[in-house]
């Protein structure tokens, strides 16, 4: 596999852009290849600049949960698109997108579209800061939140790989009141609470840690963390950007049977587009701007093509209760394949998923939170990742993000990636 024009690409790139790409995971850095320049996608497939192609497990990090290019969405932004590009005024689409949010997930009375899921999380941590009149947050060890600077404390997703726990140009100041607890470990969100009682304003947490890899929430966690919440007065947050209308319509909280006081969005929000939200209850939401005394503004918030594109898909989403779980179905076939796989050829590995997102850790312990996250073996994944690449399998180039499947995932993607995994493990 020919990877000459990727690499032309990619040694132009760093002459203008930082590391030659425009978010870090992309740089294939942490596997020790190059990233592959992609030309288009339609499906479940995407080819390179080099016109190789490739199953995708990546899905644009989740966005493209019924396919690349899928027909109804790329015609509502051709027809928006078609009527001007942004306005900067208020449109119906921005209505009928916030009602659909509304009618789909319970927790949500209100709702504020921004640009991006880090936009989303800063935006939802100033509205309980505002709204409880408290100035400190707890997250947990491994969540990443975006790259707010208050929340670039031990976080997941890239800067994990990257093994740098917090991020230079950080003043100390801005993470003063940042508490972090670890993950599925209740009582070091009780001691915090002990600790600082009636100054935490919010609990924030991925109800399914998927930027550390995927690490499911233990019986019991989040339940807990709501009844913890309701003790002290405090807001729980669920950082829905990744879960958001992926594992059902009513996203984690629905799943799991836990409702936040806030929620953030992104990724499938937007079918593609930049496009991220938060939401919650009323009297919260109540607190923003123009309302309230919070202030929270985007120029491009509420973009219409953008609008167009996720009203679409979530209408699709809504419309189609049945198609969670076939994709559920479908993701189920390749991960029991994976799971059958690694345990034939006796490899030291452990396979976390839930619904449609799924993630091999090299690590023979359970992996239930940030630490155990951190004893995979990342060098072997990635020599597994890069035969993956090298045999048409476009996955996360970093041992700690999520796989995505989507419903363009047929059987004949199923089968060609298990026997390349297969080939794979089998000489390994």
């Amino acid at each position: 596999m020919s990877t000459e024009r990727s690499e032309r690409f990619f040694q132009e790139a760093q002459n203008y852009i930082p590391g030659g790409v425009n978010s870090p995971v992309r740089a294939f850095q942490s596997i020790g290849s190059v990233p592959r320049f992609i030309r288009s996608a339609d499906g479940a497939r995407m080819i390179d600049e080099d016109g190789n192609e490739y199953i995708d497990y990546v899905c644009s990090w989740g966005p493209m949960i019924l396919g690349h290019n899928y027909p109804a969405i790329r015609e509502s932004v051709v027809e928006a698109a078609s009527r001007g590009l942004s306005y900067g005024a208020a449109t119906e689409i921005e209505v009928r997108m916030a009602k659909l949010i509304c009618e789909m997930v319970p927790s949500i009375e209100m709702v504020r579209m921004v640009n991006s899921g880090t936009e989303a999380v800063m935006s939802a941590i100033r509205a309980a800061r505002g709204f409880t009149g408290r100035d400190k947050i707890v997250k947990f060890n491994g969540c990443y939140h975006g790259h707010s600077d208050g929340l670039l404390v031990k976080a997941g997703s890239g800067v994990m790989t990257a093994g740098v726990p917090d991020s230079s140009g950080v003043p100390a100041g801005c993470t003063r009141d940042t508490l972090t607890a670890d993950y599925n470990d209740l009582d070091s969100v009780k001691e915090l609470f002990q600790r600082w009682g009636g100054q935490i304003a919010a609990v924030i947490v991925e109800p399914v840690g998927a930027n550390m890899g995927v690490v499911l929430p233990e019986e019991g966690f989040l339940p807990g963390l709501r009844k913890l919440c309701d003790e002290q007065g405090s807001l729980l947050i669920f950082d829905e950007v990744i879960t958001g209308f992926r594992l059902q319509a009513d996203g984690a909280q629905g799943y799991f049977g836990v409702r936040p006081d806030l929620t953030t969005f992104g990724k499938i929000i937007g079918a593609g587009m930049p496009v991220g939200a938060y939401g919650g209850r009323r009297d919260v939401m109540s607190v923003i701007s123009p309302l309230g005394a919070v202030y929270q503004a985007g120029t491009l918030s509420g973009n219409p093509v953008a609008m167009a594109a996720g009203y679409t898909q979530l209408t699709l989403l809504k419309e189609h209760p049945e198609w969670y779980r076939e994709l559920n179905e479908r993701a189920g076939r390749l991960f029991d394949g994976i799971r059958r796989i690694l345990q034939q050829y006796e490899v030291p590995a452990v396979l976390n998923t839930v619904g449609s997102l799924g993630c091999v850790f090299f690590t023979p312990e359970a992996v239930t939170d940030y630490t155990t996250a951190k004893k995979a073996d990342t060098k072997a994944f990635a020599a597994y990742a890069n035969y993956l690449f090298s045999h048409g399998l476009y996955v996360a180039p970093s041992q700690f993000e999520a796989m995505f499947v989507s419903m363009a995932h047929g059987e004949e993607e199923v089968e060609q990636t298990l026997a390349v995994i297969e080939r794979y493990l089998k000489q390994r």
